[in-house]
């Protein structure tokens, strides 16, 4: 296939909806079309640069290597204009638009939330967007500029930088504990049930730590989402295996055993190398690194 004509403004906006989103159906619901019209675009796209810009996968419509480079320019092209919503500008401030990042919930509602509210007082017209997931990295996400997950990823044309470590450690409610006593050693802790996420649902090779530390310990409550694991753990559900930075905020958890169990996993943050060429991702990304570096009292638990 050989480029026909130059590619249309509107449609590099309608190849950044689709990379975003991963759907044809998305896309056209965030920028008040319909399907086939999406589809039409795209195809007019890849006839005008004479090549692929999107492939079918599990997991939706990602970006070929040509339509990450389109897409790339349709960033820049959001950018502008969103610039001149803002009633244009002697300088135009590149760091605008839409960022869409996943990250654990832990690190979204700690690190990203406030990192990213700290950076748009300095670039107001950049959106982010958060899906929090606890998963694997993967070679290209559809829809997704930056992913930050635990433990070292296995991608080889994605970049990968190591952006901290944080402590786990097990906790238990007061109420929980005169109700059943202290544990004093791991033997005494295996008794009790344990709060932590879904065995049959982990997708983190890291986060398999139970099977590891209290191979004896059943589970009693467990979830996908940490908050959850927290929540339970408060109301009394069992111990749980928890985030140093996420439960030492809580006077009414107690750390137990902490000279026993204290496991430090990494965060990694990855992305696409054309992907950080872009301002507004780049801007992110330094300042996730930024937050991480400044908190890291807290990630390792040594804040209580």
């Amino acid at each position: 296939m050989e480029a026909t004509r130059r590619p249309r403004a509107d449609d590099l906006l309608v190849l950044l909806a689709v990379a975003r989103t991963g759907r044809y159906t998305s896309a056209a619901t965030h920028l008040g079309l319909d399907h086939t019209t999406v589809a039409r675009r795209i195809a007019a796209l890849e006839d005008a640069l004479g090549g692929r810009v999107v492939a079918q996968s599990a997991s939706g419509w990602e970006l070929t290597d040509l339509g990450r480079t389109a897409a790339e320019t349709g960033g820049r092209i959001e950018a502008a204009l969103s610039q001149l919503d803002d009633g244009g500008g002697e300088t135009p401030d590149p760091v605008a638009g839409v960022v869409r990042m996943s990250a654990t919930d832990g690190f979204s509602a700690y690190i990203a939330a406030p990192a990213i509210a700290d950076l748009r007082l300095e670039h107001p017209r950049l959106t982010v967007e958060i899906v929090a997931a606890t998963r694997r990295a993967a070679e290209h996400r559809a829809g997704l500029d930056l992913e930050v997950v635990v433990g070292a990823p296995q991608t080889r044309r994605a970049h990968a930088v190591k952006l901290g470590t944080y402590t786990l450690g097990m906790y238990a409610s007061r109420d929980y504990l005169a109700r059943t006593g202290t544990p004093a050693t791991r033997e005494e802790l295996e008794r009790h049930r344990l709060v932590y996420f879904v065995d049959s649902m982990l997708q983190v090779d890291a986060l398999d730590l139970p099977r590891r530390l209290v191979p004896g310990m059943q589970d009693g409550l467990t979830s996908t989402n940490v908050f959850v694991h927290v929540e339970a753990t408060r109301a009394g559900a069992g111990i749980g295996l928890l985030p140093c930075f996420a439960a030492d905020r809580h006077d009414d958890l107690v750390r137990l055993l902490p000279s026993v169990f204290a496991e430090k996993l990494p965060y990694y943050m990855v992305a696409r190398p054309e992907s950080l060429r872009l301002p507004a991702v780049a801007a992110l990304a330094d300042a996730l690194r930024a937050r991480t570096r400044a908190s890291r009292a807290m990630l390792d638990g040594l804040t209580a």
